[in-house]
């Protein structure tokens, strides 16, 4: 499932590629995609529209189409591709240069809506901080762990706790931290809390400066592949030696989610 770092990837290369281009035709190819409005409607309201603003909140991407809002949830399988050709996509956009912007998507999970105002819709209000922003503070993470007795990783994965970390770098956090996914979050001494803001912080930079990871189908805007994944060191390495110790990996079921880590280096 795309996280973070493969939207905030994807956004960057539309800003690089789409903005100041008009949306000249729309072709719906599975209706259950558009959320919202009708589709008959969402087509009207988008065609000869400019793009003129890439946006971010979590996983989410947010296009501004003059003064509305597409709102794109890739959820688990979703990609969007600028490409000379339609694709096998669900929905895809006829841009003012020839080209295309496809929603792909394998298990049809994915949502779009166009809305005027993309902030009022109740999944992003309800986000919590973004992790990259001046206003995530080390003081600030330690205040919203307050009394928190969920474990530590499903809790960074809780979208109104953080917003826009996943699975995948839920465990690479926790093992550049080298704190047990199993730990309570209320359990952690102000040292165990400094170094997982800092692998957050780390992590996720890490993981958009290599362009996302493409373990499972993600992909970016040019529908190529990130590098993180040559980075990982815990997540979908059940049983090989760790990198740093040599002992085998491990995977639980943790709060429903297949959950990867070191239990020599992670205590």
């Amino acid at each position: 499932m795309p996280e973070l770092p493969e939207i905030e990837t994807i956004k960057r290369d539309l800003e690089d590629i789409v903005i100041g281009k008009r949306i000249e035709g729309v072709e719906v190819k599975v209706a259950k995609v558009i959320k919202e409005p009708r589709v008959e409607d969402f087509i009207k309201g988008v065609q000869g529209k400019e793009i003129r603003e890439i946006l971010r909140r979590g996983k989410v991407l947010i296009l501004r189409v003059s003064r509305q809002y597409l709102v794109i949830h890739l959820r688990m399988t979703g990609q969007i591709v600028y490409s000379d050709k339609q694709e096998k996509s669900k929905v895809a956009f006829l841009l003012s240069d020839g080209k295309y912007l496809n929603f792909l998507d394998q298990r049809v999970m994915g949502e779009i809506r166009l809305l005027k105002d993309w902030q009022e819709l109740p999944f992003i209000k309800q986000m919590g901080l973004e992790p990259l922003d001046k206003e995530f503070t080390l003081r600030r993470f330690q205040e919203i762990l307050k009394g928190k007795k969920t474990k530590i990783k499903p809790l960074l994965m809780e979208q109104g706790f953080i917003a826009g970390i996943g699975n995948l770098y839920a465990a690479e956090i926790l093992f550049r931290a080298k704190v047990s996914p199993l730990r309570c979050a209320d359990s952690l001494t102000l040292t165990e809390i400094e170094k997982v803001y800092s692998a957050i912080k780390e992590v996720l930079q890490e993981g958009i400066r290599y362009r996302g990871s493409s373990v499972d189908t993600c992909r970016d805007a040019h529908g190529e592949k990130g590098n993180f994944g040559e980075r990982i060191k815990v997540y979908g390495r059940e049983g090989k030696p760790c990198f740093e110790c040599g002992n085998p990996i491990k995977k639980i079921t943790l709060a429903g989610r297949g959950t990867y880590f070191c239990s020599r280096c992670q205590k």
